[in-house]
């Protein structure tokens, strides 16, 4: 009875995840665990600053260089505005930076939403590197309907929506709300 009513606990209401790269630093460490909400975005919708748990389209990999993942060519200095149709069954965890109909270039790795560069707001970035990959993505393209723009906290380490594009709200599996291990990272997001 117990092992069943766990099981449908991961499977419906909330799962634990472990953080497999460096590109949440230094919000989340590498080999973190956290807990994710996963019913969460069936009463409400994702906002920016949600740090969430999503399948990322076939092809992309936090280990790999750009363009893997983006249905169109683009520029080493241009954000992929459109993701392959695929969702891969591996599972990335990002913070939202945009949503959709917003528009979004990158400088220094700080996105510009809107208009306005969209400061962290109670939680930290690890900068880009000066000529970094993705630093700066001065064109801007529009988040489609229904779709999020996904960036790695660990700004120059993080291969995301920059490089394969906005993602469909459907392939979000849920909102990270806390850490569980280590026991000195024990706490909320």
């Amino acid at each position: 009875m117990a092992l069943g009513l766990a099981l449908l606990i991961q499977a419906f209401l909330i799962k634990p995840y472990q953080i497999p790269s460096g590109s949440m630093e230094p919000t989340l460490d590498i080999h973190q665990r956290i807990l994710v909400n996963r019913f969460i975005y069936h009463f409400t919708s994702p906002s920016t600053g949600d740090v969430v748990v999503f399948h990322p389209p076939v092809g992309a990999d936090d280990n790999k260089p750009n363009g893997m993942a983006c249905a169109v060519s683009v520029g080493q200095d241009e954000i992929c505005p459109e993701a392959l149709p695929e969702q891969s069954k591996d599972t990335f965890v990002k913070r939202i930076v945009a949503g959709p109909g917003d528009t979004i270039s990158v400088r220094g790795g700080i996105p510009i939403v809107n208009g306005k560069p969209e400061e962290p707001d109670g939680y930290e970035i690890t900068p880009c590197q000066v000529g970094g990959a993705g630093c700066d993505m001065p064109k801007e393209i529009t988040v489609p309907d229904g779709h999020y723009f996904m960036m790695g906290d660990n700004r120059g380490s993080s291969y995301d929506s920059r490089f394969w594009g906005p993602l469909p709200e459907d392939w979000l599996i849920g909102k990270a709300f806390g850490t569980y291990w280590p026991p000195n990272r024990i706490g909320g997001l």
